[in-house]
């Protein structure tokens, strides 16, 4: 009873908006307000973003993050924001939000109403920035990732002749990603000798041609390695109630995981990954793998710990490679890690998902964001070459030319007509020559913490923008909007307050709303003219 009144006391003080930095025990109950809009949670629910008071909705961040970043946030273009250190259980449903928490305080208050201004406010107080950001060539060129093309096939010869033809056709080189397989085993993190009979030379032909080098690494083990028996002999392996070394059903089969909550184990990987780094040059990582949900059941590691800290324990191994990049993420806003996107399928469905997911990341913490690879990362979407879509693949070029990072598997060149293949260049191109503007937005990111992508509500707060998730700024500065539907030759444009110039020349006043003809060639892109 007097819980009840608690919370109906809170309630009231957030409606009257006095409510700041008030704190409930364990369970939250807030009324959504008329024209009030919610972003947090998970990042692969972006495309439901904003959440309104017509959302139904029920997510529990312990033990899941729902294949992509998870931030136990949520905030409001009201103002208002909800946040607890621990995992946090949230419900929308008939205008309301229930929020709930079995191991710690849920925290909840308004300031003032703005999106900005909440957000800025769980910034300073719940995860601030931690003054870096990752290796500046992830902003500055075009990613390039090997798995579309390569696939499970991973070798020195393929992965040269992937570079090569980047580099022929005309593309500027950056970061190169070597994906799965390129291992002697998953936990055997040495160049296997049948696929990459020189690994040094492979490294040293990529590093003359202008690219750094990423290698893909899980923490998992696989059991049938003499390195697993080595572990599992040491107490490094997370355990089952047996005290038997754990098994982890993944996407790749059954494995041992590393119980990254050890000293010990943290400083074998690393000591594998500097390895690495040292024999060869190896300039950074991708880290996949580290779901949540791989570390549910009654585990027993070396310091007790929820699933969610496990992945937090792998993601805080890429600190000390600022070349890096997580796909699963846990509580980790404000840090130096790039984010990637969950795997797209090579469906104009999947593609609308990007702006709103690069919008959600950053308003969760992660101004470091990728999203996933032009024209998808599911590889069975590309088994099928006569189902590729041409328009597809351009109008997602165009979507990511002005994010933070850019990212190619499938080879432009091999799937597309000449003419297409111009196009696509053209925005690797773009992004280029916008590198110095969106390195600068992350510099400006990891001291403040704010999105380099944002929202139209977010620079131009109570003006009816929330919902718009086709458009969207880049910094305060650059406005852009992509073309995400199959067949689109035009689209309507918002224009917000004040004089802005189009990249075809043409000049806006705003507010006003405009038409506009969108070709397949054209990304529409708007900066704004200084008064």
């Amino acid at each position: 009873m007097i819980r009840t009144i608690v919370r109906v006391f809170l309630i009231c003080l957030i409606l009257s908006g006095s409510f700041v930095g008030v704190q409930a025990q364990d369970t939250l109950t807030l009324e959504i307000e008329k024209d009030e809009y919610w972003w947090g949670g998970v990042s692969s629910d972006s495309h439901l973003m904003p959440y309104s008071s017509s959302t139904s909705l029920e997510r529990d961040l312990l033990g899941n993050n729902y294949g992509n970043q998870a931030q136990p946030l949520l905030v409001s273009n009201h103002g208002r924001y909800i946040w607890s250190e621990k995992p946090i259980a949230y419900r929308f449903d008939e205008g309301s939000i229930m929020v709930t928490s079995k191991y710690g305080e849920i925290k909840a208050g308004q300031q003032k109403s703005s999106l900005r201004k909440a957000f800025q406010y769980s910034i300073r107080h719940f995860f601030p920035p931690q003054g870096q950001s990752p290796e500046e060539l992830m902003f500055t060129a075009p990613q390039y990732n090997t798995w579309i093309e390569l696939m499970y096939d991973q070798n020195q010869k393929d992965v040269l002749e992937y570079a090569r033809s980047i580099i022929d056709q005309g593309y500027p080189p950056g970061v190169i990603m070597i994906d799965d397989n390129w291992q002697e085993d998953y936990g055997v993190w040495e160049f296997s000798k049948e696929r990459f009979p020189n690994p040094q030379k492979m490294m040293d032909e990529l590093h003359s041609m202008g690219f750094k080098v990423m290698l893909w690494v899980v923490p998992l083990v696989s059991p049938d390695s003499r390195v697993y028996r080595n572990l599992a002999e040491k107490d490094m392996l997370l355990k089952n109630k047996d005290k038997e070394p754990a098994m982890i059903r993944w996407w790749n089969g059954v494995s041992a995981s590393l119980d990254l909550s050890n000293p010990d184990t943290r400083s074998w990987f690393k000591n594998k990954l500097d390895y690495l780094v040292d024999e060869y040059g190896v300039d950074g990582f991708k880290f996949d793998g580290g779901d949540t949900h791989h570390y549910q059941g009654k585990l027993i590691s070396h310091k007790p710990s929820l699933p969610n800290d496990h992945t937090r324990f792998f993601a805080e191994i890429g600190l000390d490679y600022p070349l890096n990049e997580y796909r699963a993420s846990w509580k980790m806003g404000g840090y130096p890690l790039a984010q990637r996107l969950r795997d797209k399928s090579h469906s104009w469905e999947d593609m609308r998902k990007l702006i709103p997911g690069i919008i959600a990341q950053g308003l969760m913490g992660y101004a470091f964001t990728c999203p996933d690879m032009i024209g998808g990362g599911e590889f069975t979407s590309f088994l099928d070459e006569s189902k590729i879509d041409e328009e597809l693949i351009v109008r997602s070029a165009q979507v990511h030319a002005l994010m933070p990072m850019m990212q190619f598997s499938v080879a432009p060149w091999r799937v597309l007509s000449k003419e297409n293949q111009q196009r696509v260049k053209r925005m690797a191109t773009l992004h280029a020559q916008m590198g110095d503007t969106i390195l600068a937005l992350a510099e400006k990111s990891a001291q403040t913490g704010e999105p380099i992508v944002r929202p139209m509500a977010y620079t131009y707060p109570n003006q009816g923008y929330a919902t718009i998730n086709d458009q969207f700024m880049l910094g305060s500065q650059i406005m852009v909007a992509p073309v995400v539907r199959k067949g689109q030759r035009e689209r309507t444009i918002v224009i917000p307050q004040g004089t802005w110039e189009a990249e075809n020349g043409n000049t806006y006043h705003g507010p006003t709303t405009v038409k506009i003809d969108v070709p397949l060639g054209r990304l529409p892109l708007f900066k704004k003219v200084e008064s």
